[in-house]
């Protein structure tokens, strides 16, 4: 199954959340967030209607009338560290650390079953990045109405999760939902699938190329199921091989075979070949996994 999202919720934040920080000169500021190419207004409470000095860093920026200071078009050359002042004595009575980027946007979510029956592995991509902090809630559940309830998922890295104790064979879907949490908002993606549609193993491993003696035309490949796959004595896998010559401009595919071992024949002797091998289920579902890393041989020469 490729990138997709089904079901998408996006709600924005707050305008202007704020926390506690350091502006640098020693004095504590609010942490305000602002969304990038929007107009950003910097406000000043305590100014109580009344215009009110701006500096950024110690720079003067001028005085300003209430509600605040407006940044037009914000970019991230706006972050840093503003205070607003009194206009004739000068004192300080806000400052603001300004930090800018984007609502969350939909998460675009990937499934596949590596292990298949043990677990689904699930990850997510965010584009445009946020460049904000950014929170995820992953959980999934048995079925689209979800009456059995939503379960976690398991993270497994900062955008990645897994989940397995899986009915094989089910032909009710299992349904990923996706919230992604910042300052500025809060999207989220709903992804449903059946198992068997999104295995998918990981490239063979351990692939060999090697000369058979007395054979000048041929090549023995030999290669190991991906460690991840876990039971390939009773879930076999098929798999194709593409090779092509050195220098040469044509690559060929060739396959599947049930075996993990195969004689190339018919290959140009004396020349280097390079040979990839990639795996799938062996009743069809799912995909084919990704090229192994290429290994490389040369047929037999007579000594």
């Amino acid at each position: 199954m490729k990138w997709l999202w089904v079901v998408a919720f996006v709600a924005p934040a707050c305008a202007a959340p704020y926390a506690a920080g350091d502006t640098g000169d020693g004095g504590p500021c609010a942490l305000q967030h602002g969304a990038l190419g929007t107009e950003v207004l910097l406000r000043c409470p305590a100014a109580a209607g009344r215009p009110a000095e701006w500096r950024r860093g110690g720079t003067a920026l001028g005085t300003y009338p209430a509600p605040g200071l407006a940044l037009p078009n914000a970019s991230l050359a706006h972050e840093g560290h503003y205070s607003c002042h009194h206009p004739g004595t000068g004192e300080t009575w806000a400052r603001i650390c300004l930090r800018l980027g984007h609502p969350p946007a939909l998460p675009t979510v990937e499934c596949w079953a590596i292990s298949y029956p043990q677990a689904v592995n699930c990850s997510w991509l965010l584009a445009p990045e946020p460049l904000l902090d950014t929170d995820f809630v992953a959980t999934y559940r048995h079925g689209v109405w979800g009456a059995a309830g939503s379960n976690e998922c398991v993270r497994t890295g900062p955008r990645s999760c897994s989940f397995g104790d899986l009915q094989m064979f089910s032909l009710t879907p299992y349904v990923l939902n996706v919230t992604a949490t910042n300052a500025l908002g809060t999207a989220s993606s709903l992804l449903p699938f059946l198992v068997e549609n999104i295995i998918k193993p990981d490239p063979p491993e351990d692939l060999r190329v090697s000369p058979i003696p007395g054979e000048t035309k041929k090549l023995l490949l030999e290669w190991s199921p991906p460690g991840s796959w876990p039971f390939p004595e009773y879930f076999p896998l098929k798999y194709r091989i593409r090779y092509a010559r050195e220098e040469g401009s044509v690559t060929k595919t060739i396959g599947p075979y049930e075996q993990t071992s195969y004689t190339l024949t018919g290959v140009r002797p004396g020349t280097l070949h390079h040979v990839q091998v990639a795996a799938k289920d062996f009743t069809d579902y799912g995909e084919f996994s990704a090229w192994s890393l290429p290994a490389s041989g040369t047929p037999w020469t007579e000594p």
